[in-house]
C-alpha cells in the first residue's frame, strides 16, 4: 500500500477556505494524482483540506471519505501552549519547547518523552493516546496491525491501494509520528509540511511484517510543474 498524507493548500482559516493560491495550489495537485490514480481518499471535516481534495476528487471520479480525528481541533487542546501574544500555537512553533523536545534528558525518554517534569502540566500523552487509536484503527482496517513494541505492522491481507488522505499539519505531525513510531518530540521539531504537501509512505505486504518506509517528505513537484512558485509556506523560496 502506497499511503499519501497530503496537507491542505494556501489557507484562509477565518472563514475556513483557500486562498486563489491555494485553489491553483489543488488543480496542481489533481493533476499529479492523476497520473497513477488513487483507490481511496479520505479527508479531514475541514473545509479547506476537503477543499484542497475536491479537483483530485473529481479528475477521478471518486468520493471522499471523511475522518473527524484528521482535523487541527482533535489535538489542538492536548498540543498547543500560550504563544505569548494572548493566543494560543502549536507546540512545535515554540522555540522554548523545541530546546526542551532536543534536549539530552527528554530525548533519554524516547517514546515516553512527555513524562519529562517539564511538561507535568501538558497534556501531551493523553493526545497521543487518543491520536495512536485513530491511527491504529485506520491501518488495520487497510490490513496492517500496529504493534507499537516492536514498531512494525503485522500484515493481515494484501493491500496495494493507494490511500490518500488529505488534512493539516499541525495535527499531521502528531499523526504521522504515531504511523511511523518516531516520538512526536523530535519528529514535530525537526521536520515540516507545507501547502499542498505530499508525504508517501510505502507500507509493504510481501512478508508477515511491514516497517513503513517513507519515500518523500512534503514533497511539492506538482507545484513547480504547473510554475508555482510560492516558497515554503508563502515564505523563503526552496
Amino acid at each position: 500500500m502506497i499511503f499519501y498524507y497530503i496537507r491542505h493548500g494556501d489557507p484562509i482559516y477565518d472563514p475556513d477556505s483557500l486562498t486563489e493560491r491555494g485553489h491553483r495550489q489543488a488543480e496542481a495537485l489533481a493533476k499529479r494524482l492523476a497520473l497513477y490514480g488513487l483507490d481511496e481518499i479520505y479527508t479531514s471535516n475541514s473545509t479547506r483540506a476537503q477543499m484542497t481534495a475536491e479537483p483530485t476528487l473529481k479528475a477521478l471520479g471518486k468520493e471522499k471519505t471523511v475522518v473527524d480525528w484528521a482535523h487541527e481541533g482533535f489535538t489542538w487542546d492536548n498540543f498547543t501552549v500560550p504563544d505569548g501574544k494572548g493566543g494560543l500555537e502549536f507546540v512545535f512553533c515554540n522555540h522554548e519547547y523545541t530546546k526542551k523536545f532536543n534536549s539530552k534528558e527528554v530525548r533519554a525518554l524516547g517514546e515516553k518523552w512527555y513524562e519529562h517534569p517539564d511538561f507535568a502540566n501538558n497534556t501531551f500523552a493523553e493526545g497521543i493516546q487518543k491520536v495512536n487509536e485513530k491511527v491504529d484503527e485506520f491501518f488495520a482496517k487497510q490490513g496492517f496491525v500496529h504493534d507499537r513494541e516492536r514498531g512494525c505492522y503485522s500484515v493481515t491481507k494484501k493491500n496495494d491501494k493507494r490511500v490518500a488522505l488529505f488534512a493539516h499539519a499541525g495535527n499531521g505531525m502528531v499523526v504521522l509520528s504515531s504511523i511511523l513510531d518516531i516520538p512526536y518530540a523530535l519528529l514535530s521539531s525537526h521536520f515540516d509540511i507545507s501547502h499542498s504537501g505530499v508525504t508517501v509512505i510505502h507500507f509493504d505486504d510481501t512478508r508477515a511484517t511491514s516497517i513503513p518506509r517513507v519515500l518523500q517528505w512534503s514533497n511539492d513537484s506538482h507545484l513547480y510543474k504547473e510554475g508555482i512558485m510560492s516558497g515554503y509556506n508563502n515564505g523563503m523560496n526552496i
